[in-house]
């Protein structure tokens, strides 16, 4: 179903190494993908499918592993190979098997991170668009990050959400935040630093180690503030990961108000992606902005 065979011979051209297929092991947990253990005979992989027009969004996570595999500083699974076989796109990654977070881990994780962040960049974006999920992100270079945010971020999310549907008070509304929200900067100057930017308790783990593990970005240069605050939705991370963190890179703070700002446009995107079952979050997280902007 899956042409399997296919995809075995991509890996082979591109490690050099044989690699014959023995079982296929569906696995659970994502939303966007269906996720395999490809085991060999003395070797697995992790395999992404998706359908074949999505082959884009598996070409730019690919690149922001190999980025953040570059950076030194947290472990990400190696990416291998990506393409398209049939009607299915395809990803390949190391297979890692992963353990359970204790406080050590935790607070490595977060020490790594504050160290990723301080890989900077001159401009806040990336060298390409990506995705979010499945949801296009853009990442057209800017010198201004309020401006960046407010482009790039919040009117594609509300754009697209009025193309789904969801118009009246949360479009009047984020019309009216996007206007305003310059003034969450007045003080705050952020630099560009290299962010996960998909950064969830879903995309973090350890390995059998007890090393932690990072995966399925989103990569662009931001406010390393977009990347704590989303630790924050959907379960959060422990205490000790972010007294780790913020032992190196202490936050400003106006983080406290600003990370309803960043974690809007996650839940805008969830809306976008899932439905109108976050419809009511994503205007009270507005009315929230807007009451601090008075």
């Amino acid at each position: 179903m899956y042409q399997w065979q296919a995809i075995s011979e991509q890996i082979e051209l591109t490690t050099g190494q044989a690699f014959g297929v023995v079982s296929a092991q569906k696995l659970a947990g994502g939303d966007i993908n269906a996720a395999f253990r490809l085991q060999g005979h003395d070797k697995s992989y992790f395999v992404k499918l998706n359908c074949a027009d999505l082959l884009a969004m598996f070409d730019a996570e690919f690149a922001g592993l190999q980025d953040l595999a570059n950076t030194q500083t947290m472990r990400v699974p190696v990416p291998v190979v990506y393409g398209t076989t049939g009607d299915h796109s395809f990803l390949v990654l190391e297979y890692i098997e992963l353990g359970r977070f204790n406080p050590v881990s935790e607070r490595l994780l977060g020490w790594q991170l504050s160290q990723l962040h301080q890989v900077k960049q001159s401009y806040f974006g990336w060298h390409r668009n990506n995705t979010i999920g499945s949801t296009p992100q853009m990442n057209d270079r800017s010198e201004d990050w309020p401006d960046f945010w407010r482009n790039h971020r919040l009117y594609f999310q509300l754009k697209l959400a009025a193309k789904n549907g969801y118009c009246g008070n949360l479009q009047r509304a984020g019309e009216r935040l996007c206007c305003d929200m310059e003034a969450l900067f007045d003080s705050y100057r952020p630099q560009a630093s290299l962010l996960h930017g998909d950064l969830w308790a879903g995309n973090a783990a350890v390995d059998k180690q007890g090393c932690p593990v990072i995966f399925d970005p989103a990569c662009y240069y931001g406010d390393r503030e977009a990347d704590l605050a989303m630790t924050e939705l959907f379960g959060g991370f422990s205490n000790d990961f972010y007294e780790a963190y913020q032992e190196v890179c202490p936050l400003d703070q106006g983080f406290g108000v600003r990370k309803t700002l960043y974690n809007l446009y996650h839940i805008l995107n969830h809306l976008n992606l899932f439905g109108g079952g976050y419809l009511r979050q994503a205007e009270n997280m507005v009315a929230i902005l807007l009451a601090e902007l008075g």
